[in-house]
């Protein structure tokens, strides 16, 4: 594209998303066509997130490699850029080894499950980035709703969502499929 031809509206607010300076200890995610902008976590938020990451690297049936806040870059939907989109949690099998080499914006290839917590914008992580992943590929969503003390796991992605979801109250366990083959145990959550 030579300098004088004037850019899509995707192509310019991806542009515009590319050069965002954001302030220390924020992210930026390019969700469905808008930029939003995430303050750090709170304590609570991130002890949820080690409590996952531990289970799944003790019981997990497959060895997982596991990475906080991994930028992914996924099919956009409508018109829009691709989605930017930076999990709290990214699991992928061990002998795949994805993250190794990877660009701070990698696509979801491999990538077997990644982890949302609700902090100050959880109507992103419940609908937003759900259908991201889903668009993306990805297999298994798992999201914690701190709002409505529950669980929950989304499978099967198709035509832009995902068609199953198992939800559970915190403390119950929570059966995850192959390739991690055990009960996430939830109790520690309340």
């Amino acid at each position: 594209m030579s300098q004088s031809e004037p850019l899509t509206p995707a192509e310019g607010l991806l542009e515009i998303f590319q050069t965002l300076d954001t302030p220390e200890g924020f992210r930026a995610e390019l969700i469905e066509g808008e930029i939003v902008a995430t303050p750090p976590p709170d304590g609570d938020h991130e002890d949820c997130i080690s409590l996952i990451m531990k289970q799944v690297v003790r019981r997990s049936r497959t060895d997982m490699d596991f990475s906080g806040n991994k930028g992914l870059k996924l099919r956009g939907g409508g018109g829009c850029p691709k989605d930017h989109v930076i999990p709290d949690g990214t699991f992928a099998p061990r002998d795949l080894r994805i993250f190794r080499g990877a660009d701070s914006w990698m696509p979801c290839e491999g990538v077997a499950m990644v982890l949302e917590v609700t902090s100050t914008k959880p109507g992103i992580d419940r609908e937003g980035k759900r259908r991201c992943y889903a668009r993306g590929g990805v297999p298994l969503y798992l999201l914690v709703d701190r709002e409505t003390s529950s669980v929950t796991l989304f499978s099967e992605p198709e035509h832009g969502d995902y068609r199953q979801h198992c939800a559970i109250p915190f403390g119950k366990p929570l059966p995850l499929p192959e390739p991690f083959a055990f009960d996430l145990e939830t109790a520690d959550f309340l």
